[in-house]
Parts: C-alpha cells; sequence; structure tokens
C-alpha cells in the first residue's frame, strides 16, 4: 500500500465521518422530538438525560475524527 493510497482513504474517511456528524447534529437539531420518541421505547430516559448523551456522543464522534482521520491526513501531507 502506497504513501498516496493511505492519504487517500484518510481523506476519504474524514469526508464520509464528517458526513455522520453532519447527519447527528441534523437528526437532534431538527427532529429532536421524532428521535427522543424513539429512543424512549427502548430506553427509559428524560429529556435532558437523552441530550446530555447525544451531546457527549457528537463531541466525542468530533474529536475522534479529528485525531484518527484529520490529524494523520495531513501528517501525511507534510511528509510525503
Amino acid at each position: 500500500m502506497t504513501l498516496e493510497t493511505i492519504r487517500a482513504a484518510l481523506g476519504w474517511c474524514a469526508v464520509i465521518n464528517m458526513g455522520l456528524l453532519l447527519w447527528w447534529f441534523f437528526a437532534i437539531t431538527v427532529l429532536h422530538d421524532l428521535v427522543y420518541r424513539w429512543h424512549s421505547k427502548w430506553f427509559k430516559l428524560s429529556v435532558e438525560k437523552f441530550d446530555e448523551i447525544h451531546y457527549a456522543g457528537i463531541a466525542f464522534f468530533k474529536i475522534a475524527i479529528f485525531f484518527f482521520n484529520i490529524v494523520p491526513y495531513f501528517a501525511l501531507r507534510i511528509v510525503g
């Protein structure tokens, strides 16, 4: 596997993950009540706890994208 292939894969992973992050943000902000009703069928959650879980999940996912996709991509751009 060449450096260019790894760089391209990391770039596309970052794009796809950012798309998923934006979809999650859209679902929680615009479709909040629908998503909450859907999750509350399976789990006993207050609205505050639901919001807290999703806010923490979005923050963790954003940090993971940054450290596992974007930083290695730019490191490979600098090296190669």
